[in-house]
């Protein structure tokens, strides 16, 4: 087959995970980011069942364990620090992932690693990104914002929430695909002091509110304040000025006991520091024509479900070969993409956001119940019964095979 030329809008997790099948399979692979560099910042993400099995297949497995957080669970903590639950990860290897996974890893340590995977044999573009574009039936032509323009064979929208490929290629009738979980979110880092351990910790303050913290360095810890309330305030939050959000929550935490005055100390200072709504993307136009969207930008699960980061690879190993099976007929490859992958992102995205409440009560007496409830359900969640009685895929979706370059044999 000849090969493609392909551009991939977006240089994060997602967009790096499909170049690396492509190029793999002989095709002209480019990746253009709007950063100036690689973007290798961000908070803790995991990847949980099948999404082990796309980087054992990747041969990303070893190397991956290699930077992953060392973390054992999670624990539900009141304002003394005492616990009240805990959810241990489950690394035995078999069975489903607890609330943490066995592959815990900060996002940027992921980027970095899929990138040495990919540098060698794609084209990285840094500080530029895709302005519009214009297709026909045999091309697709690009123009960025640096004012150079491209003619490629698939143009790629991994371009996250956000995604500007995705306005461009929805019907004009389409609905709005961001649907709102009516929470939010901010997170940074820390200096590490000796509360902060392997265990992370989640604390419940009323009015809604929940601050947790993990540890992934042995300086630094990560702080998380998390907010349920629908008020324009908020929903503006996300595109005010740094100060200007590090401002409202550090109002709006201040005095709510465990360790918040820290961890405001600590946001005052930080260089790392981000803050968004938690949305699902759903819409039933994943492609048009040439162009095709991929991970977030096509079905961001949101981070509540914990498996954003999974259904990346996942869809970048379908969508690979999709590709590689339907190279003369890629309308039919990015309907055999829809086809076999929206099932998986039909069971994920399947929650009620009114749920995500139950989990941030308004009281005391809430607070406490919610505690009581948790600590039942942990006896049952142990690591052990876990591995032996729950299944390692989600929903019984199986991972199709393709005719991709598997690296299983190379790592354990």
């Amino acid at each position: 087959m000849a090969p493609l030329n392909v551009l991939i809008c977006g240089g994060g997790c997602a967009g790096p995970s499909l170049a690396f099948w492509l190029a793999r399979t002989g095709h002209n692979v480019t990746v253009v980011e709007r950063f100036p560099s690689l973007r290798d910042k961000g908070a803790q993400i995991d990847i949980r069942e099948q999404g082990i099995q796309v980087i054992k297949r990747m041969g990303l497995l070893d190397i991956i364990r290699s930077v992953r957080v060392d973390e054992d669970g999670m624990a539900l903590v009141d304002h003394q620090n005492n616990i009240k639950a805990s959810f241990m990860a489950n690394k035995t290897g078999k069975g489903s992932q607890s609330m943490t996974s066995e592959y815990e890893i900060m996002r940027g340590d992921l980027v970095r690693v899929l990138y040495n995977a990919t540098k060698d044999n794609v084209k990285y573009i840094f500080g530029t990104t895709v302005e519009h574009f214009e297709q026909d039936d045999d091309s697709v032509t690009v123009h960025f914002s640096d004012g150079q323009t491209g003619t490629y064979d698939i143009l790629v929208g991994a371009d996250g929430q956000g995604s500007r490929i995705r306005r461009a290629i929805l019907p004009a009738d389409a609905p709005d695909p961001i649907r709102s979980t009516g929470l939010y979110m901010a997170y940074w880092f820390v200096p590490r002091t000796e509360m902060d351990d392997k265990v992370g910790k989640v604390y419940h303050a009323p009015g809604s509110r929940m601050v947790m913290t993990r540890t992934h360095a042995a300086t630094e810890s990560q702080a998380y304040f998390c907010l349920v309330e629908d008020s324009e305030e908020l929903r503006s939050m996300p595109k005010a000025p740094i100060e200007t959000q590090k401002e409202f929550w550090a109002q709006r935490f201040q005095g709510a006991g465990w360790h918040t005055d820290r961890l405001i100390e600590g946001m005052k200072t930080t260089e790392n520091f981000y803050c968004q709504q938690v949305v699902q993307v759903r819409t039933d136009t994943w492609s048009k024509g040439r162009v095709v969207l991929l991970a977030d930008a096509a079905h961001c699960p949101s981070p509540v479900t914990a498996m954003g980061t999974t259904s990346a690879f996942i869809g970048a190993y379908v969508l690979a070969g999709e590709i590689n099976k339907n190279t003369q007929d890629l309308p039919q490859a990015f309907a055999n993409y829809d086809k076999t992958l929206r099932p998986f992102v039909n069971e994920i995205q399947n929650f009620y956001p009114s749920l995500i409440r139950l989990g941030f009560p308004k009281t005391a007496f809430g607070i406490a119940l919610f505690h009581f409830l948790a600590r039942i359900m942990s006896f049952f969640l142990t690591p052990y019964l876990i591995s032996i009685l729950t299944p390692d895929e989600r929903a019984g979706w199986q991972l199709p095979d393709y005719d991709l370059p598997d690296q299983t044999s190379s790592t354990n």
